[in-house]
């Protein structure tokens, strides 16, 4: 092992882990087009009286790609039917067992500089249900913070919304980021970003200037080729003010999929 990888993996144990995903199960809240949600059943049991003293039990998932803590891709939207980079959605791109192209299999492992902008800290709790986070909130919790958001990272925004995600109603009812507030992280060219909450956006708000609903989608997915992580939970993070961290997250390689559960971390070195 060389000098300098032997730092790395130093460091690498020092650092403080922080798990950002939230734990997954049947009756958890999710978008109401993307219901159940979450499944899991066994098929096999551990049971007396079998052939050995050994045993086995296992089990389906079932899921939506869209459940849970998830990163989505770039064919999940489309503006007047045509997806990132002006890829047109037609049969040969859109196909019954998924996407040919920007399918969630082309996302590549992303370890990336993290930012996370608290906006419930600066409220001194979870943001009123159905908030609309403007660029004004976003500006004035990277001045709090002293947070510079460069090119390549990964920001992730938080409405507290986590500390509800055991009270579907109230979570699905959190606040949301605005479209001008999507255009403004849009133009400092982050990797991608995240929040706390069910949809980014705020779900069955039409965007005036857009005319479409999900306009942060359309944006970020569509038309700058930002990807979006939904549900995460940011509790711990936010309790340790760590503001600047290393970003891991994995997707799936589901081929053609329109997204991914993942299991995201925050490595605070």
């Amino acid at each position: 092992m060389t000098a300098n990888l032997a730092n790395l993996v130093e460091q690498l144990h020092k650092a403080k882990v922080f798990d950002l995903e939230h734990p997954r199960k049947f009756g958890d809240p999710v978008h109401p087009p993307h219901r159940p949600g979450t499944l899991l059943t066994l098929h096999r049991h551990h049971e007396p009286g079998m052939e050995e003293r050994r045993t086995s039990a296992a089990g389906f998932i079932f899921t939506a790609e869209h459940a849970g803590t998830h990163i989505d891709a770039f064919c999940h939207q489309a503006m007047d039917m045509t997806l990132y980079g002006g890829v047109r959605v037609s049969p040969a791109v859109q196909t019954p067992t998924g996407f040919t192209q920007h399918g969630i299999d082309t996302v590549p492992p992303i370890i990336a500089r993290g930012l996370l902008l608290d906006l419930a800290a600066a409220r001194g709790g979870r943001l009123p249900e159905r908030t609309l986070v403007g660029v004004r909130d976003l500006e004035a919790a990277a001045s709090r913070q002293e947070t510079e958001i460069r090119s390549g990272d990964v920001v992730l925004v938080r409405t507290g919304n986590d500390t509800v995600w055991g009270e579907p109603d109230r979570y699905l009812n959190g606040a949301g980021i605005s479209g001008e507030a999507s255009e403004w992280l849009a133009s400092r060219r982050p990797l991608a970003v995240g929040s706390d909450n069910v949809a980014w956006d705020l779900p069955g708000l039409v965007d005036e200037r857009l005319k479409v609903s999900l306009p942060g989608h359309v944006v970020l997915l569509v038309q700058h080729g930002i990807y979006i992580i939904e549900n995460l939970n940011l509790v711990d993070l936010s309790a340790a003010r760590s503001y600047e961290f290393v970003f891991v997250c994995l997707p799936l390689k589901i081929m053609g999929g329109t997204a991914s559960p993942i299991r995201p971390l925050a490595l605070v070195l």
